[in-house]
């Protein structure tokens, strides 16, 4: 299992993902990457119960969360997560010396970003449009909750299992204001929660170390994150 700490960079792994990130799925001896994928693809081979919904109409729910996600809103989380909670890590260290640490990824890009946010924190260029992408998810999240209980229609599918890592990550981050005015997103999120999958997947899974960055998150990104979102409204 990796550490996220730079071993995501060592050759073995890349060599499995190119890019270096996670997640990487390997069945009968083949790498599956990227995240959406692997979800389609878990799907195929174990589709007993199906995470895709029967419908087109549905099934077109669950791939424009993917896209979502894959093209602006996992950018967006790492911008945000890398402004608060991992900031204060880098900044221990000498700029060099993180600096050589963030260039080794692949994904350039993702560097310009960890780069920009570690040295300016939620004041860095990017952080207003990570804040509204997050918006727009749960804008469209708010809009799917109105036609059924779950983000493709009435059955728990792969837009669920999708959205669950970024709506956790924003209530680590402290965002969970974000949705304050949106009572199916809480409702839904309650009740994604205590799913048994979501907690053996995920709480169960989290050391102290992964919980470690999030605990005393100094200062509180809110009051920041609120006169952002004030500026843009």
């Amino acid at each position: 299992m990796l550490s996220l700490r730079g071993d995501q960079n060592e050759p073995a792994y890349l060599k499995l993902n190119p890019n270096g990130v996670v997640p990487t799925l390997v069945h009968e001896g083949k790498p599956i990457v990227e995240s959406s994928l692997i979800l389609y693809y878990l799907d195929e081979i174990f589709p007993d119960p199906p995470l895709m919904p029967k419908h087109p109409r549905g099934r077109f729910q669950v791939r424009m969360y993917n896209k979502l996600i894959d093209e602006y809103l996992h950018n967006s989380c790492t911008i945000l997560t890398f402004a608060t909670a991992f900031r204060p890590n880098f900044l221990k260290v000498p700029r060099e010396v993180w600096l050589a640490e963030i260039n080794k990824a692949p994904l350039k890009r993702r560097a310009e970003y960890k780069r920009s946010v570690i040295e300016h924190g939620l004041d860095s260029e990017f952080v207003a449009d990570a804040l509204a992408q997050h918006q727009k998810l749960l804008s469209w999240m708010a809009d799917s909750l109105e036609l059924g209980p779950y983000l493709a229609g009435e059955n728990f599918s792969n837009a669920d299992c999708a959205v669950i890592p970024y709506i956790l990550r924003l209530e680590l981050l402290r965002l969970e204001a974000l949705w304050a005015n949106q009572p199916a997103i809480a409702h839904w999120w309650a009740r994604m929660r205590i799913r048994p999958s979501v907690k053996a997947a995920i709480f169960d899974r989290m050391s102290d170390k992964d919980w470690a960055p999030f605990k005393n998150l100094e200062p509180d990104p809110w009051p920041k994150v609120e006169e952002l979102l004030q500026a843009r409204a």
